[in-house]
């Protein structure tokens, strides 16, 4: 096939906006920033369980405070009862059971409160581990927030950058005869399609040629289309290529 150096040259140009968009294409479907995401996403439901795990122990020392503070007000109200009959009792017998029941009571709520005073301690610890959790799950969230930010901007850059490669390539596609396009985007299935030969370097494979495949070049006219020795694509010569 022949075909004239400036459209040789304009395939190096599509060449080149084809891998502008298979990067751009590969940006936009595989931002950097994803696997960190993944990762995060991970780790807040990790998180989250043992956040479920401490919440439950919380409820479950609530729950026990309540059910002390239920029995405090239970002994004070049988406190305050024995006492109102203790004060308006002649029976002496029955003074000296209330007052022993009194002095049960006493005991009883002073048992209560002990109770109820390391409850209060562990459920502030537990309320404590609880923050703990839910911080840690609310920095996780803010930098998945922040990573998620940056990828849909990466995306959107990529997108563009795409878009402006994909027109750019349809109008210099477009002045390059159709049989030489076409050999070009076959050639492009497995090599770079078409590139510069400069200083005796093929820029699709970067192998250095050889004297043989040099000469052959040399003999081969200006509108010969040539291909590289090494891996197929249109070698598009010019003054430096070495010749």
């Amino acid at each position: 096939m022949n075909a004239s150096p400036a459209d040789q040259r304009r395939l190096v140009e599509v060449a080149e906006l084809d891998a502008r968009i298979r990067h751009a294409d590969h940006a936009r479907k595989n931002p950097p920033q994803a696997a960190k995401v993944q990762e995060l996403l991970a780790r807040r439901q990790t998180l989250s369980q043992e956040l479920t795990v401490r919440l439950g122990a919380r409820d479950d020392l609530r729950t026990e405070l309540s059910r002390i503070e239920s029995d405090v007000a239970v002994v004070d109200a049988r406190s305050a009862r024995d006492a109102e009959r203790l004060a308006s009792s002649s029976n002496p017998k029955e003074a000296q059971g209330l007052e022993s029941e009194l002095a049960s009571l006493a005991r009883r709520k002073s048992d209560l409160e002990d109770a109820e005073l390391e409850v209060m301690e562990r459920l502030e610890q537990a309320d404590a581990s609880v923050a703990e959790q839910e911080a840690l799950i609310a920095e996780t969230n803010a930098e998945g927030a922040e990573l998620s930010a940056e990828a849909k901007r990466i995306v959107a850059e990529a997108t563009a950058a795409h878009d402006a490669a994909s027109r750019d390539r349809a109008a210099v596609a477009g002045t390059v005869p159709a049989d030489l396009l076409a050999l070009y985007e076959k050639l492009a299935t497995r090599s770079a399609g078409a590139a510069f030969l400069r200083a005796r370097t093929c820029e699709g494979c970067h192998m250095v040629l050889s004297g043989t495949d040099l000469n052959a070049l040399r003999q081969a006219g200006e509108d010969a289309v040539v291909n590289c020795p090494e891996c197929g694509c249109i070698l598009v010569r010019t003054g430096e290529s070495g010749l």
